[in-house]
């Protein structure tokens, strides 16, 4: 049985209908005071339950989440699996200066404190997440469809392009399976969301170039990426990126910049009238095709491209 919290509805009900299923009747009550109450409105006894929801802001998505597991292990189901296509605060994973807190682990801990027994997530911030679970993980990627994307649209000169040293294990493994030149970004930062410089690491001249990352946020980096680029010589600049936080003036940055298009998943939902250079590919198959497989033990690795 699948259900869904409020801000993942959407992509809830593409699943059920690749899986040829009904979306689950859950019933979400909120009090005057912005308290919510979470509640099943048919018996799971017994039953295998999948929660689909992505933890962006606000909080209130991760607690109707932390609800809906709670409601369900007092409701007696059989099995509780998180479907968390977008994890939020992937990105406090480590301490990187003293006296801060960890937050994906925090939430890891959550979530296993409200009783669910499997995790099923998207292109995490940093793999090693996984390991803040007590419980299996199973971590899709979005390669799955973003790659073959790319392939359709027949680009000649084709250059993969990482915004950031930080990702460059993700954009040269799409480089080594297209087989084209990879091109690191070497950015500083003055302070969170804000870069101080940037250099480009590698040749663009004449190339179509696609910028890859997990998530677009501010977009400061991407955007000021595809204006060096084309200062570069670059013929074109495409982005592609799992999770569309795309927050503050992401929208406006994006639409005034050098970027042909933007890319993403729709593992957050994206209001198109902000941004006409937004691009969502759809996930749902790919969850569908890994909550049909968790239930039949099969293997879910076989369905990755890398």
């Amino acid at each position: 049985m699948v259900f869904s919290g409020t801000a993942t509805k959407y992509l809830a009900e593409r699943i059920c209908q690749s899986l040829d299923c009904p979306l689950g009747e859950l019933q979400i009550t909120t009090f005057s005071d912005g308290e919510f109450s979470v509640s099943y409105e048919e018996s799971i006894r017994g039953r295998d339950i999948f929660l689909v929801q992505s933890t962006f802001p606000s909080s209130d998505n991760l607690m109707e989440l932390l609800l809906m597991i709670d409601a369900a292990k007092r409701a007696s189901a059989r099995t509780i699996n998180a479907v968390i296509p977008y994890f939020g605060w992937a990105r406090q994973d480590r301490k990187d200066k003293p006296r801060v807190s960890i937050g994906a682990k925090l939430v890891a801990d959550l979530l296993s404190a409200a009783g669910v027994n499997r995790v099923i997530t998207m292109d995490l911030h940093a793999d090693q997440i996984q390991g803040f679970f007590d419980m299996p993980v199973d971590h899709l990627y979005a390669s799955g469809v973003i790659l073959p994307y790319l392939q359709s649209l027949h680009l000649g000169d084709l250059v993969i392009a990482s915004p950031d040293v930080g990702g460059s294990k993700r954009a040269s493994t799409y480089a080594k399976y297209l087989g084209c030149p990879l091109v690191l970004c070497n950015k500083t930062r003055a302070r969170a969301n804000v870069i101080a410089s940037m250099q480009i690491i590698g040749d663009v001249k004449d190339k179509n170039v696609v910028i890859i990352d997990d998530m677009v946020d501010t977009a400061g980096t991407i955007t000021k990426a595809a204006d060096i680029m084309i200062e570069a010589g670059a013929k074109t600049v495409r982005a592609c990126a799992t999770h569309c936080v795309m927050s503050g003036p992401a929208s406006q940055r994006v639409q005034e910049s050098s970027l042909e298009e933007i890319v993403f998943t729709d593992s957050i939902p994206f209001d198109f009238k902000r941004c006409a250079k937004v691009k969502q590919l759809t996930v749902a198959d790919m969850f569908a095709e890994t909550i049909r497989r968790v239930i039949n033990n099969e293997s879910i690795s076989s369905q990755y491209l890398i």
